[in-house]
């Protein structure tokens, strides 16, 4: 040991500037601990060619800042400061705020079912930071490494990497605008892969439509209510007993035929494949898998057999180049069956049963050299879902070269947009989620991933009717437009809530379907130089620091969208914070409560088509419309791609490119072309010019595409008339639109109304979200300092909750509660809440949850078993009850978590997810405490109890979560002995 800046380190501990060199093109720079450091690093997965990322190239510049690195125990921490002001974007799939500083996320990819905002861990790593500096320039830093990463961004304006050594650290920039950094990392790892344009219409699906029946009437649904769609998906349902490229003979027996019919109403289908594959001698995917000896190992060189959907399964290899292939090969003949896209989920890669919610670190994977080799699991973890997708994507295109793959991916890695779109996973339908899903889309696309879009509605849980048409206006406008939800939920199709909500629906998907050849046109810039689709609104003005936490708006190039995301606030009670500029509204005659507002950036240009129920519909003669924004100078500028929307052609210069340019001169707008590229001949079609001229009011011109168009300017009189015109007609409009009424209130006790909105408590360290109308249970138990969520929980199950007895969700947990009382900390009270919910049999469920002023590191629960009402014929006495406090844990890291206590009887204790389930009584309880350690955060989450009202301690490790259970004695209450349990939860740093 020695010491260092008046601590005691280890030995092996090192520090300092890390030495650079200039790579990839200029302003790129690769940052290394030492020149050993530099030959040690492993291959790059992100980089899409290795040697741009180890080959330095000829550049006198210098960095602008440098890193500075400590090695200690084997763990590399890298830090780079930058001024103060810096705003934070980035960090890949991450839930919770846009503007990243206060956070920390770990890379590590999980099967994260039901996440909130205090989520570190989701299906998908990005060890990547895109900072904006205070003058608005822009930089992106890049910690190039596969294995667990932490990304510290909790300390104002600095940026840390904490993971394994030795990795180099790239950065891009600064550069001039973020916009200039994206392109520049793209050069690294990739483009999006070109979409085919049907991908880009509305898809639905749900787990699961479990018939080919079932499947066409949902189709035949969307064309009779006159509801765009493109494409239906098949989940796991469809195959024979969830084995992986089967067919199930009763429910699926033809799916050449079902594919047949869905693309004669012009619908594709995607269909799910998911890497666990059945362990089953006779099943040709597992025998053909074995002979081919392609499965993932256990260390001591078997197969790794984990359990997934179909039972025990063996899992590909997909570091190996004979185990894509061989996958490729069974992704070619499973095409055949008519399949337009595949979706690769479960490939984080999730396994049932286990703690860590995936398969063993020391698993084997013997990977290509170029990879890395033969490495553990904890090296290829995080790139598993992006090598399926590769393997998928690879297959698809041998299957038919003259068709654009579609994968969709869960998992993946920075560099996964090469291969496949991806989705925001199993959110909630709930309005948190809504506001969030804007912010985690616009993170992808930050982060090199611009196809991406949630669950429309939510996943998990009951969309109410106004949340699923607020969802479905805003959702229409993301760069992949998907409805989805899980099995024993509602409908969640766009007809499922009532009229209102169904025409809400079917006017946000004809909006999109007007801006699809604006939305192609933005991926095709996307795919060849590597911009974002959708981006924050602070793209528009990137020095203005008020626009950099706006969540509620973003930008489709230089349409800007506003949404609400407050259940009581629709579109005229909006606030609209807007950049510098000319910012020109419009609509297409559809304004709703419940529908986003538009806008267009003066000086810009869109393409427009007409609402079809299908992209398939479209033809290059439907005529085409202009929408023009003039600039302060008279100017507007637009492109427009079009090409066959499928194949590779355009490849090949098989595309048209045109750019449309507009100006002002002495009161006549000219519209005319300014240039073209590709081979493709103009269609003879019709043009439609609208110019916007503010307030919503526009003029409309008619001419023939490539021919000039003249537009005579009306008068400032006859504009203004214009203008007060149209905001009379879109008055009329929003108060005369059937709005979406919300079924879900209920009544509180005393005459407090709850809307399915959680109460919060905050105060201290802590912020709670209770919901009283199930089970009373809180949901959110976030620690404000270290922005640790402790509870795994949904509103409708898990989270912290009470039973009445010893069996598993007994009487209490899901019953309505009463709010008997609540004190907020602004009236100078204590911050509590004070609840009770009636069990039956004269019993309730008493619980007052408080956060005392006097000790701000701690909140309190004060629960009681009570006798109300019991009747004079049981003397007085209830049946017999047991109070039972049955919290759920997240384990943000399972390998590194362990409960730890002292005994009554003075015995040490640590137990490990190893050990399942364990219970303590008499002398072997915790003597009044007990905690759960997190060793990789360095905090414990300490629980404190009265030991007199504990008679049993259990802990209980599940699937990426464990219980610390509190139960009382067993015994029937009376109004004069009720059964209480009194106890606190404390967060407290560890060494």
């Amino acid at each position: 040991m020695a010491e260092y800046g008046g601590k005691v380190v280890p030995a092996d501990f090192t520090s300092g500037n890390m030495l650079f060199e200039p790579i990839l093109e200029e302003g790129v720079f690769r940052f290394d601990c030492s020149a050993d450091d530099r030959d040690a690093a492993f291959p790059s997965l992100s980089f899409t060619n290795q040697k741009n990322r180890d080959s330095p190239i000829m550049n006198q510049n210098v960095p602008v800042y440098t890193p500075t690195f400590e090695c200690v125990l084997s763990q590399q921490i890298v830090v780079i400061e930058l001024p103060t002001g810096t705003s934070f974007y980035g960090t890949g799939e991450v839930s919770g705020q846009l503007e990243r500083t206060g956070k920390r996320v770990f890379t590590w990819n999980t099967d994260a079912w039901g996440y909130d905002s205090g989520t570190t861990s989701l299906y998908q790593s990005h060890p990547w930071v895109l900072a904006v500096l205070p003058n608005g320039e822009a930089m992106g830093i890049l910690a190039d490494t596969t294995r667990r990463c932490e990304v510290d961004l909790r300390k104002e304006s600095t940026i840390k990497f904490v993971a394994s050594s030795s990795y180099p650290v790239i950065t891009f920039g600064p550069f001039t605008s973020p916009t200039a950094v994206l392109i520049s990392l793209s050069h690294a790892i990739g483009t999006v892969f070109m979409p085919p344009k049907w991908s880009l219409g509305y898809q639905q699906c749900r787990w699961s439509y479990d018939s080919a029946v079932r499947v066409l009437e949902v189709a035949r649904t969307f064309r009779e209510k006159g509801i765009p769609c493109d494409v239906i998906w098949m989940d796991i349902d469809y195959m024979n007993g969830f084995s992986c490229f089967t067919f199930d003979q009763k429910r699926f027996p033809d799916p050449k035929s079902l594919v047949k019919d869905l693309h004669l109403n012009g619908f594709k289908a995607i269909w799910m494949l998911d890497p666990g594959i059945k362990q089953e001698d006779g099943y040709f995917v597992y025998d053909s898998g074995s002979v081919n000896d392609v499965w993932i190992l256990k260390a001591d060189g078997t197969p790794f057999v984990g359990k997934v959907w179909p039972g025990p399964c063996v899992f590909p290899d997909f570091t190996q180049s004979k185990a894509r292939s061989w996958w490729a090969c069974l992704v070619k003949d499973f095409i055949s069956n008519g399949v337009d896209g595949i979706w690769n989920d479960m490939n984080e890669p999730a396994v049932f049963k286990s703690v860590t919610k995936t398969m063993p670190e020391d698993n084997v994977h013997r990977g290509d050299a170029e990879l890395g080799g033969c490495q553990t699991h904890s090296h290829y973890h995080n790139v598993y879902g992006l090598l399926m997708a590769r393997s998928t994507y690879e297959g698809m295109k041998i299957a038919n070269e003259n068709k654009r793959p579609f994968v969709l991916t869960r998992a993946g890695f920075i560099g996964s947009q090469r291969y496949a779109a991806t989705w925001t996973g199993d959110n909630l339908s709930n309005w948190d989620h809504l506001h969030m899903c804007i912010s985690m889309v616009l993170q992808l696309g930050l982060s090199g991933q611009p196809l991406s879009g949630p669950d429309i509605g939510g996943f998990a849980g009951n969309a109410t009717p106004r949340l699923f048409g607020r969802w479905m206006g805003v959702g229409a406008m993301f760069p992949f437009c998907r409805g989805h939800s899980e099995a024993g939920t509602v409908d969640h199709e766009p007809w499922s809530f009532g009229e209102e909500c169904e025409e809400v629906c079917r006017l946000a998907l004809k909006r999109r379907y007007r801006l699809i050849p604006h939305i192609y046109t933005l991926f095709y810039i996307a795919h060849t130089t590597g911009t974002p689709v959708a981006t924050p609104t602070f793209f528009a003005d990137p020095k203005d620091p008020g626009l950099r936490t706006v969540e509620n708006s973003f930008l489709l190039g230089p349409l800007l969208i506003y949404a609400s995301t407050i259940p009581d606030q629709g579109l005229d009670e909006l606030q609209h914070k807007l950049p510098k500029g000319i910012w020109l509204s419009f609509d297409f005659d559809d304004s709703h409560p419940d529908l986003p507002a538009l806008y267009l950036q003066g000086g810009s240009i869109i393409p427009l088509g007409p609402p079809h129920q299908h992209v398939g519909e479209a033809d290059p003669t439907d005529d085409l419309t202009l929408l023009v924004a003039l600039d302060e100078h008279g100017k507007a500028e637009g492109v427009l791609f079009e090409d066959d929307g499928d194949g590779y052609e355009f490849t090949k210069g098989g595309y048209l490119l045109t750019h449309y340019v507009a100006e002002l001169h002495s009161s006549v707008v000219s519209v005319r072309v300014s240039k073209t590229e590709g081979s493709w001949k103009r269609p003879n079609r019709n043009l439609h010019v609208q110019l916007l001229l503010g307030g919503g009011a526009k003029i409309d011109a008619q001419g023939t595409d490539g021919e000039p168009l003249q537009i005579t300017m009306p008068s400032e009189r006859e504009v203004s008339d214009l203008v007060s015109t149209n905001k009379k007609l879109f008055r009329n409009r929003i108060e005369s639109a059937k709005c979406i009424t919300d079924i879900q209130e209920v009544s509180g006790h005393k005459g407090i109304e709850l809307s399915s909105t959680p109460i919060e408590l905050r105060s201290g360290d802590w912020a709670l979200k209770v919901v009283p109308w199930i089970g009373g249970r809180i949901i959110s138990m976030m620690h404000l300092p270290s922005g640790t969520q402790w509870l795994h929980s949904r509103i409708e199950a898990n989270g912290y909750e009470e039973f009445s007895g010893v069996e598993y969700r007994s009487a209490g947990w899901s019953e309505a509660y009463a709010i008997v009382e609540r004190n907020l900390e602004q009236a100078g009270e204590v911050e509590s809440l004070k609840l009770e919910g009636d069990i039956g049999g004269g019993l309730v469920l008493e619980r007052q949850i408080s956060l005392p002023k006097d000790n701000p590191k701690v909140f309190r629960v004060d629960s009681g078993l009570i006798a109300r009402s019991v009747g004079a014929g049981s003397g007085g006495y209830s049946r017999l009850v047991c109070l039972r406090v049955h919290p759920m844990f997240n384990l943000l890291h399972p390998t590194e978590s362990v409960v730890s206590f002292v005994s009554i009887d003075g015995s040490k204790h640590e137990v490990w997810p190893e050990a399942g389930e364990q219970f303590y009584e008499d002398d072997l309880r915790p003597n009044g405490e007990w905690m759960l350690v997190d060793k990789c955060l360095g905090l414990a989450l300490v629980n404190r109890f009265n030991i007199n009202e504990v008679y049993k301690c259990l802990v209980h490790w599940g699937t990426g979560t464990v219980n610390l259970e509190l139960w009382s004695e067993q015994r029937p209450v009376s109004k004069q002995s009720p059964l209480t349990i009194s106890h606190e939860y404390e967060v407290k740093g560890i060494s």
